[in-house]
């Protein structure tokens, strides 16, 4: 076995000194401009999808690149700072990490420095929905509605309105009285907006072999509402908290890269038809790729992280400076609650370094190493995942930028198994809300590293966008639209092959 060090070292040999190919004329890496043209042609080789499935492949070992968490399998293996940073961004890994467990309090508080909670909300700190950084889910048995609740969004009522959405200068219209999301918590003396309803309908499915598996058709509605009817063409959207590794390297990805699978018109005829989505960004107001969140609405961890701080808790920041969250105008007694603002601190409940702390942390949450890589059960899986023609939308590797603003991040080979594109997902999983540029039926492809250690650090095994799926063989039926041929393929293959592939699907 070898050892993490000379893991590392030929990690580093495979990119700079591997054996020179031809560069191909597009696709990955074409397009870069951090690269050289022979890194280019190097980047090329080594993230073209396999055709040997009889062995792992170099370094397959360390999905994360060299900041993959050495740490064995445990509830803490999501919490883990990237392996690579520096002895100083441990410290500020740690503060960020303290700032993500803070539990927010309203104002006014004897704790100046945590007080601007609400006055609606969702949660009291990051890790209320992230829980040891991981998946969140439904409201079941025991389980509290704190990791999942309702957006709200409606169609444009007038061209104002549309020309807004077109420029995306907002990427959704929120409920004129609820705002854009469903806050079922308030401080004291204050009604929450809401209750999230989720009722279930079973509907079996047969696959080869005559296996009958019972998937579950969620139906979504509110009660308790306090502050008077939705508007009627608002639509509720149910989302999960998706798992925090790995954030840093995402956003390391070169455009380019991901730009170059998106087939948005379906040229080479396969049926899969990726769009690059658009998203503003917060601080600079440019328009940039979005890759952040479930319908790709975000383009950087910062903006996902302000909006979370907004949106979630009711903490204004600078990047997002709504000291009363998601309150609207109709809702007044939001309006004539204490902020949390502290002058001597800054203009914001959270000013910086807040926001950066938190961000920092979130970037550098290690993904974890994988598990049984060489296991001819896994080969096995892995090969079917390919032809089954998963791999069409979730990709599984990326070279990171040379360019990258952390150096831990740049230049690393990682797997995290998506192309960050919008994908039309089938009627089934629909939830008719656009966000930006994803429409309706459109969902980002979320990445699957860490995926088989959902169980293990979240509790649960429920998947998707709002939990429907149970285990993973649901989550995989429940695919249609783009990726209905894949879907098919896996309820076509006999009963040894589908364990086979979901044995994979456990070891990322």
């Amino acid at each position: 076995m070898r050892t993490r060090k000379a893991i590392l070292a030929g990690l580093g040999m495979l990119l700079t000194t591997g054996v020179t190919i031809s560069p191909v004329a597009a696709g990955e890496a074409a397009g870069r401009t951090d690269l050289t043209p022979k890194d280019k042609s190097r980047v090329i080789a080594v993230t073209r999808p396999t055709g040997d499935f009889s062995k792992a492949e170099s370094f397959e070992l360390m999905q994360g690149g060299a900041g993959t968490s050495p740490r064995g399998v445990s509830a803490d293996s999501f919490s883990d700072f990237s392996a690579n940073i520096t002895f100083a961004e441990e410290q500020e890994f740690k503060l960020g990490n303290a700032l993500f467990r803070k539990l927010w309090v309203s104002s006014p508080s004897s704790t100046q420095a945590s007080d601007g909670l609400g006055p609606l909300f969702n949660a009291r700190a990051c890790q209320s929905c992230h829980l040891k950084d991981g998946r969140g889910h439904p409201p079941e048995g025991d389980r509290d509605h704190t990791s999942m609740f309702f957006r709200l969004a409606r169609p444009a009522a007038t061209a104002d309105e549309k020309a807004r959405l077109d420029r995306l200068d907002i990427a959704s219209l929120p409920d004129p009285v609820y705002g854009g999301q469903l806050q079922d918590q308030a401080i004291p003396g204050m009604a929450a907006e809401g209750r999230m309803v989720i009722t279930y309908t079973e509907e079996p499915v047969t696959l080869s072999g005559g296996e009958t598996v019972m998937l579950r058709r969620p139906r979504y509605a509110v009660r308790d509402l306090n502050y008077g009817p939705l508007d009627p063409g608002t639509v509720l959207s149910p989302r999960i908290a998706n798992p925090m590794i790995g954030l840093g390297l995402i956003e390391a990805i070169p455009e380019e890269d991901i730009r170059a699978l998106a087939d948005p018109d379906d040229l080479d005829g396969d049926g899969i038809s990726g769009r690059a989505a658009r998203a503003r960004d917060h601080r600079t107001g440019e328009i940039k790729l979005g890759r952040f969140g479930w319908k790709a609405q975000n383009a950087s961890v910062r903006d996902q992280s302000s909006s979370a701080f907004a949106g979630d808790i009711g903490i204004s920041t600078p990047d997002d400076p709504r000291h009363f969250g998601d309150c609207t105008e109709k809702q007044t007694a939001c309006f004539e609650a204490a902020t949390g603002v502290q002058p001597r601190l800054g203009d914001t409940e959270g000013p910086d370094p807040v926001l950066e702390l938190v961000t920092f942390y979130a970037k550098n949450l290690a993904v974890p190493k994988r598990r049984d890589v060489d296991d001819a059960e896994v080969l096995r899986g892995k090969e079917i995942f390919y032809a089954s023609g998963c791999t069409a939308c979730h990709r599984p590797k990326f070279v990171t930028s040379r360019k990258a603003e952390n150096k831990a991040q740049a230049f690393q080979l990682i797997w995290p198994y998506s192309d960050f594109l919008l994908h039309d997902m089938g009627e089934g999983l629909a939830d008719g809300q656009a966000v930006g540029d994803a429409t309706g039926r459109e969902w980002r492809t979320p990445p699957l590293w860490g995926i088989g250690l959902t169980q293990v650090v979240s509790g649960h095994s429920f998947f998707l966008h709002d939990g429907r799926a149970r285990n993973l063989t649901e989550a995989i039926l429940w695919h249609g639209g783009e990726a209905e041929a894949a879907r098919d393929a896996f309820a076509a293959a006999n009963l040894e092959d589908r364990k086979a592939l979901i044995t994979f699907l456990e070891s990322l």
